[in-house]
């Protein structure tokens, strides 16, 4: 006979496998803002696969690289979560002081680097541990995004319209670079030759030369952009009120087309092939799929309420 007990941890067992991701199907993790919690995407099916509770108004995202972890910003709970992607559930809530928003982790997963809007700092977090060090970077800092050797941070300083440039091991600020009005999402190409910033007031993307750290190209796009993904040779940036996504040329910089989405997009991210492109529309409640070739829509879905998805939200299985 098969006791009661048994049959609940047997139960709980099968739950656990059935809430668990599916063997080799990507992900999406979007933070939305006004419900306080993660929805995280099957991209595969482009279904919601579970929500997750969050808390503190949800804003920036980052997954590790191993895909094993996910950190989100809640700017007014004014912490960081660690969720374990596979499992599916929150581990711990690290305390941040100020406004936490724009976030980044290094490439070996040993340390989160979080930008705090409020108090003009970037910090950085041991994922088990929590703060272990502070940078001072400049006024109202947003978007972060590492090199992929994990020697440099870059952060974009909204309000000082430019970009600062921190070294990770001794977490000191090492310069900084002038670009658009207000720069927001900042993205690193995958060969760390590149870097791209979406500048809200000035409606355009500055390309930077990270061996340089000169602006090599000022691209326009449509009114108030907000982040930039990559993939196929070409940009796609969200563009907030002309509820667009701009897309350009890698080399020439030319305008390829202006692809039409739901209201006030600003997540974007690109799948790891770059086959595919994915947006989260704030004010709409939906995550669309774009082809990047034929720039058609593919596929939408419902999430919370505020979508941002504002950072690398996309985890890759291996």
């Amino acid at each position: 006979m098969i006791s009661k007990s048994w049959g609940r941890a047997a139960y709980a067992a099968l739950l656990g496998l059935a809430l668990a991701s599916p063997a080799g199907a990507d992900e999406a993790f979007v933070t939305n803002q006004g419900s306080g919690d993660l929805t995280i995407v099957d991209l595969s099916t482009m279904a919601p696969a579970a929500t997750l509770p969050i808390g503190g108004k949800p804003a920036g995202v980052a997954v590790s690289t191993d895909g094993a972890r996910a950190y989100v910003t809640s700017p007014e709970g004014k912490y960081l979560s660690v969720i374990d992607t596979r499992a599916r559930r929150v581990l711990r809530k690290i305390p941040i002081e100020g406004g936490p928003l724009g976030l980044a982790v290094a490439p070996d997963g040993s340390r989160v680097y979080v930008a705090d809007m409020y108090e003009q700092r970037l910090f950085s977090v041991d994922p088990e541990s929590g703060v272990v060090a502070t940078a001072k970077v400049g006024v109202t800092p947003s978007g972060v995004a590492v090199t992929p050797d994990g020697r440099v941070i870059l952060v974009a300083i909204r309000d000082a319209d430019k970009i600062a440039f921190v070294d990770a091991a001794s977490f000191e600020k090492l310069g900084e670079l002038e670009v658009g009005r207000h720069p927001f999402g900042v993205t690193i190409d995958a060969k760390g030759e590149r870097a791209y910033t979406a500048n809200v007031e000035s409606d355009d993307v500055s390309v930077i030369d990270l061996s340089t750290r000169r602006v090599i190209a000022t691209v326009k796009v449509g009114k108030r952009p907000y982040c930039v993904a990559l993939a196929q040779g070409r940009g796609f940036v969200t563009d907030q009120y002309a509820e667009a996504v701009s897309v350009f040329d890698l080399e020439t910089f030319a305008q390829v087309a202006q692809v039409k989405v739901g209201e006030y997009p600003e997540g974007i991210g690109a799948s790891r092939d770059g086959k595919t492109i994915y947006v989260a529309n704030w004010f709409t409640n939906e995550f669309w799929s774009i082809a990047a070739d034929s720039l058609k829509v593919i596929a939408k879905v419902k999430t919370g309420d505020g979508p941002r998805a504002f950072g690398a939200f996309i985890r890759a299985m291996n």
